[in-house]
């Protein structure tokens, strides 16, 4: 038998897959993903995606008025450390969910190089119960809606 907080987690998760499918097929998607493929970023390449799993280790979030910008997790997973490029962090408070130090991830990501070094993109990170989608299956983002 499930206990309540099993029950909320599975429920918020999906909520969070709920508003993504909704989100994703809103009838402007496709002009607002022109505009992020303006953004610095490399694009997710699926040939480089990659699980892990690792504990959070440092969240960078953008300066203040900067909403609209990224926010990375610094993750370790033994001696190694990865940059993992979430989403706008407007997006991720829309969603509900936050991460601190200390949090056990479960990523899928794209590893990517770019001018500052290399990064994940995250496709999928799992927190618990909760599961976060931040790109549909060909790796474009479900934020763009957002821009």
């Amino acid at each position: 038998m499930r206990d309540a907080s099993e029950s909320i987690g599975s429920s918020h998760s999906l909520k969070i897959l709920f508003a993504v499918l909704v989100l994703t097929s809103l009838p402007g998607a496709p002009v607002v993903a022109q505009k992020a493929q303006e953004t610095k970023l490399p694009p997710y390449d699926l040939h480089s995606e990659t699980k892990m799993k690792g504990a959070v280790d440092e969240v960078k979030e953008p300066p203040k008025g900067s909403e609209k910008e990224a926010i990375h997790l610094l993750v370790k997973n033994g001696a190694d450390t990865a940059d993992l490029y979430l989403c706008p962090k407007s997006f991720l408070a829309d969603m509900g969910m936050s991460f601190s130090k200390g949090d056990e991830i479960a990523l899928t990501g794209s590893k990517v190089k770019t001018s500052a070094g290399d990064l994940i993109l995250a496709r999928e990170v799992v927190k618990g119960n909760d599961t976060l989608v931040l790109r549909d299956d060909k790796g474009s983002p479900v934020w763009n809606w957002k821009h």
